[in-house]
Parts: C-alpha cells; sequence; structure tokens
C-alpha cells in the first residue's frame, strides 16, 4: 500500500492511496493517515488506485470518518464500490465512483502474498474445502444419530450453493438462514460462503413480523427456512424462501461439480448476526472469517481441544458464542460436534451420557436446568472436562453447585459481545476465586481499557483487536460504537485489577443514582446470590420521589423456598451499605428469556416499572 497527499487549498488534504487497505495494512494506513489529518478541516480521498478493502479496511474508515466529518471518498472502482454496498458503508460516507478505470490487475497477484501473516489463513469456503482433502472420512458432526464426514458437508454445502444461484444469489447477496441448530444449517452456511454472499443469521424464534423487519432492513434477498416458529408463507412476499427443514436431505442429492465464487478473501465481509435485543433494536454486526476463524482458534486452545473430544452443542448457531465456540473452534481442532435434536434437558442429558462428551457450554440456566432434572445423577455429566460459562452471570452459589456435582469438570468464566468475542476468559486450571470474580484475563492480540474509572477503578470497558466488528449495517454514524481512536465502546462497566483479571460491574444504562450515590446492580445481585433460597436475581432502579431512584430486586426463588423481604433486607445490611440494600422486592416464578438463553432484560425492565408507574 502507498499513501501520497496533495493540499488542495489550506484547508483540504486529498490522500491518494494505491493498492491494498486490508487487515495487514491497516496498521499503517491508521498510521499515515492520523499524522495529516491532525492539519486537516476535510480529508478527500482518492482511491482510483484501490484495487481491494477488506473488513478490517472499511473498519478503519469508520473510525477516520468518526474524526473527521467532512471525509469522503472519490474515484471508487466498481469492484471496491461493490463491497462499501454489501456492507451499508456507502450509506455512511458520501462515495465517488470512478469512470472509465480498467479493472485492477495486481489484486490477484497480490492476495496470496498479503495474507501469509494470517493466523488462520482461511476463508469459510476454504477452510471447508480443506477439511474435506484432509480429513475427509473424520466424523465432523453427529445429527439425530447419522454422523456426516467434512467431505458429506463440503458436497451437502455445494448442492446448495448451486441451489442458492440458480435462484439469483451472487457474490454480496444478503442471504438469511432461520432455524434451530441442524446438519441442514451448517450446510447452508457453508453453501452461503462458497458463493461469497454474507450470511444472515436470524433467531428462529422470532415472529413473523420480526422477520419481516430484518428481511427490509437488512436488504435480505433469500431466506433460508428451516425449523422456526414464524409460518413461511408470511415471508414469500418479501423475499425468496428455500426450504431447509430436516426433511430435507441434501446428503442424498448427487455431488455437484464446483465452479462458484473465484475469489473468497479471509477477511471480507462474511456474516451478520444481531445484538442480543436487550435494548429493544436488533442491529445487523458485520464479521468476517478473519474475525471468527481466528477468535474460534485462541478459543479451541484455551479449551484445550483435540480430536478426541466430542462437544455437545447446544449453543444457538445464529449466536455469536454458538459460532466460535460451538463450531469453529471445534472445526479447528477436528473434534466431534454432537448436536441434540431437541433443548430439552432429557435428551441433552442421554446424549451427554451415552456418548461420553467432554465439552458442554452454556449459560448458567441450563446447567441449573440439567442439575434439577428429576433423571439427573453426577455420573451422566462425568465425561465432561470443558465448560465455559458464557452469555449471562453465573452466581457464587451456581459455580459451587455446578464445582460440587461436576468435580472432574474445569468451568471457564468468559466474557465476549456480539460485536467482539471473546474478549476474556480465565484459564483452564485457574483458581476459584478467579473463576467465581472474574471473567479472566484479556485474549491474546486483545486491547482493553477502563475509560473514566471511579474511585473503585469502575469505569465503561472499552476493547479492540483482531476480532472486532467492521461495523453495524447502515447504522448512523453516531450510533456506530467504535471511536475515533477505533475503541469499541461496549456499554459494560467493569474493573481490572493489579493481575489484569476483568470484574464486571453491569451497565452504564444499569447504574442505579440513589440520592447521589451510584449503585452497582451486579454488587448488589451478587450479595442477594449468597442466599440458598435464591436461585436467580436482577436488579433495576425504579422512580422514587425523594431519591430520584431506589433499589428494586426481581428475585426467582428455588423450589419450596419462602420470602421474607425485612429479613432480607436486614442480613443485606451486614453485607452491603444502607443506600444499596434493596426497598423493593418482586418475587416471579419464572423471568422472560431470549433465545439466547439470557434474561430478556428489556421485557423484564418493562414489567419492573409498569409496577411503580
Amino acid at each position: 500500500m502507498i499513501i501520497t497527499n496533495k493540499w488542495l487549498n489550506a484547508n483540504t488534504l486529498m490522500i491518494s492511496v494505491a493498492g491494498r487497505i486490508d487487515v495487514n495494512t491497516v496498521a499503517a494506513f491508521r498510521k499515515e493517515v492520523s499524522e495529516v489529518a491532525a492539519v486537516a478541516s476535510e480529508i478527500i480521498f482518492d482511491f482510483r488506485e484501490v484495487q481491494y478493502i477488506s473488513s478490517a479496511g472499511l473498519r478503519e474508515l469508520l473510525i477516520c470518518k468518526k474524526k473527521l466529518p467532512a471525509l469522503k471518498i472519490e474515484n471508487v472502482r466498481p469492484e471496491v464500490f461493490s463491497i462499501f454496498s454489501m456492507t451499508g458503508f456507502d450509506s455512511l460516507i458520501p462515495i465517488t465512483l470512478a469512470d472509465n478505470l480498467p479493472k485492477a490487475s495486481m489484486l490477484n497477484e497480490l492476495a496470496d502474498a498479503e495474507n501469509a501473516s494470517f493466523s488462520v489463513p482461511s476463508s469459510f469456503s476454504k477452510l471447508l474445502s480443506n477439511k474435506a482433502a484432509s480429513t475427509a472420512d473424520k466424523v465432523a458432526v453427529v445429527y439425530t444419530g447419522e454422523s456426516y464426514t467434512w467431505q458429506e458437508i463440503n458436497r451437502g454445502a455445494a448442492v446448495i450453493a448451486a441451489d442458492l444461484a440458480t435462484r439469483g444469489v451472487r457474490q454480496g447477496s444478503h442471504v438469511a438462514i432461520c432455524g434451530a441448530n441442524s446438519i441442514n444449517w451448517l450446510l447452508t452456511f457453508f453453501g452461503i460462503q462458497k458463493l461469497g454472499a454474507i450470511a444472515v443469521l436470524m433467531n428462529f424464534k422470532l415472529c413473523a413480523s420480526e422477520i419481516a423487519a430484518l428481511i427490509r432492513s437488512m436488504d435480505v434477498t433469500h431466506i433460508c427456512c428451516g425449523e422456526m416458529v414464524a409460518p413461511v408463507d408470511e415471508l414469500k412476499t418479501l423475499c425468496d424462501c428455500y426450504s431447509i427443514r430436516d426433511g430435507m436431505n441434501f446428503k442424498a442429492r448427487p455431488a455437484i461439480e464446483e465452479d462458484f465464487c473465484p475469489i473468497i478473501r479471509e477477511d471480507e465481509p462474511a456474516v451478520m448476526i444481531f445484538t442480543s435485543g436487550t435494548t429493544g433494536k436488533l442491529k445487523g454486526v458485520i464479521l468476517s472469517a478473519y474475525n471468527i476463524l481466528n477468535a474460534a482458534k485462541i478459543n479451541s486452545h484455551d479449551q484445550k481441544l483435540c480430536p478426541d473430544d466430542k462437544a455437545c452443542v447446544i449453543l444457538p448457531f445464529f449466536h455469536i458464542f454458538g459460532l466460535i465456540a460451538g463450531i469453529f473452534a471445534n472445526a479447528l481442532a477436528d473434534a466431534t460436534i454432537y448436536l441434540p435434536e431437541k433443548i430439552r434437558t432429557d435428551s441433552i442429558l442421554d446424549l451427554i451420557s451415552r456418548e461420553k462428551c467432554t465439552a458442554f457450554h452454556s449459560v448458567p440456566t441450563m446447567l441449573l436446568a440439567l442439575i434439577n432434572n428429576k433423571n439427573f445423577n453426577p455420573e451422566k455429566l462425568s465425561s465432561l472436562r470443558c465448560s465455559i460459562i458464557s452469555g449471562a452471570r453465573a452466581t457464587e452459589a451456581q459455580i459451587k453447585t455446578f464445582r460440587r456435582l461436576m468435580p472432574r469438570n474445569h468451568f471457564l468464566s468468559s466474557y465476549g459481545l456480539s460485536e467482539m468475542a471473546p474478549v476474556s476468559i480465565t484459564a483452564y486450571d485457574d483458581s476459584d476465586e478467579n473463576i467465581l470474580h472474574t471473567v479472566g484475563k484479556v485474549v491474546k492480540n486483545i486491547k482493553i481499557k477502563i475509560d473514566n474509572p471511579d474511585s473503585q477503578g469502575i469505569g465503561e470497558i472499552l476493547v479492540q483487536g483482531f476480532n472486532l466488528m467492521t461495523g453495524y449495517y447502515k447504522l448512523a454514524l453516531d450510533e456506530q460504537p467504535i471511536n475515533a481512536e477505533g475503541w469499541l465502546h461496549t456499554g459494560d462497566l467493569g474493573s481490572l485489577d493489579g493481575n489484569g483479571y476483568l470484574r464486571l460491574t453491569g451497565r452504564i444504562k444499569e447504574i442505579i443514582i440513589r440520592g447521589g450515590e451510584n449503585i452497582y446492580p451486579a454488587e448488589v445481585e451478587a450479595a442477594i446470590a449468597e442466599y440458598e433460597s435464591i436461585d436467580d436475581v436482577k436488579v433495576f432502579g425504579v422512580p422514587d420521589d425523594f431519591f430520584g431512584e431506589a433499589v428494586c430486586a426481581c428475585i426467582k426463588l428455588r423450589a419450596g423456598e419462602m420470602f421474607n423481604a425485612d429479613k432480607m433486607k436486614a442480613s443485606l445490611s451486614k453485607r452491603l451499605a444502607r443506600f444499596k440494600v434493596p426497598a423493593h422486592f418482586l418475587v416471579y416464578e419464572s423471568f422472560p428469556m431470549l433465545g439466547s438463553g439470557k434474561i430478556d432484560l428489556t421485557a423484564l425492565r418493562k414489567d419492573v416499572l409498569e409496577r411503580f408507574l
């Protein structure tokens, strides 16, 4: 990559860029641009000699735009503009197309040389082809009792790719997958990748109106429908619907001679997932194979995965945790993935026990459900050696219960976001103190800092690194959470201890300010969760005429337990400052839940506030 500068007038700087702006060159790009941007009021990028821009390059332009709102780009080649268009970046930055420029000749020649520094030098499509060639007969996935080798997965993905191509899917198309975990979901994901399209991963529990809204806002042209809640007929007027239900046997179809997308690079936009929705607004997170596969390689190492491992995977494939720890950490280690036909405690217990599964990752609520199953006995989970707990915080009482009933299992506490995962994780043989009270140290090649820490060292968690998203699809610049220095504002609050371990204390929007005192819900929740009678707890601020806000604890009791609010308040007063003790307690039989296994905080908070208004 070559950068040259020319002042057009006293305030406007023209920056001409030649070559590729990708994961290998963005550091140099940032350095060069930062040095000159500091003295310019307006910057115009001349892209006539730019042959290619990757996800990392797009993210760098977003950062530049945050720094200089007057930034614009001229002379963009059609093949480069297509990348801006498929990611919605053409709505973020003013772009002028180039006229009558010859197609870049260096593109194919440079690709292999510049990609040499990739830790996992592979697109999803190339990964699958390599697996099919090198470990053709190794069982990759077992679903409903039937085994699938990497070679069979590659063939099935090619069949689906050919079907989708005849229906108009092209490189850069937005193709949704909406269905429960299944072998056909996995075949479809790889089939979409073979075409160079973007896989838009939807929650199969969404209703028809919610799916329709995403189809429109994310410019989806095709949707692959598996086992899902919404009736497919209601979606057919919006886009092309392709069935991947369990009755579709792609394994039995004749093999296809592959001749799909000629060039698919590692850091191209490849996947769109959605934030959990706790804010009430789903946002499309754009990720590349480089983001996901390199994160999965680190995650696989942290789990100590090997070809002999058997992973029972219930993590939803449409979720970042499911993509990284569920699919690709196991794929890179050549471990075998077992998919339960139904996410029911009986079938999960039977599968782990029958197949002697060694890895099982989940949110705490599912582990509790397994333990509370009437047919549970510790022997059924005795083969497990590794369980990552993420997506929701486990209480001290829960972790102690898990350790007692699964003494051979290594529990790892982890933290990540849809926009960037993983961020941190505890070590495989970490201490109880760190597993119980932290979410570990930052993973390799990730940076973290605490922004504007208070007297307790608590502030907003900011992160950046190789697995950071490109950005949100077609969201306005001021809604993009990556700042002008390249840091992602997570919205989470936490602190770093002297050994580099990260402690979470809540969300910025969840801080309760009572009479000028800051109260962190996570601290109050941890104190309440220590009581054996409490199964789960969430703490919110509610309106108060005198203090402005008061603390309200929503609790779920263990079966057969009774609750006395006055006794709880008196006991908590010995553990917490009096202003932190909840003024109100609400007892729930169950909490509303999201498809990812997290508590639906939006719904719960709405219910709480309605009681106090």
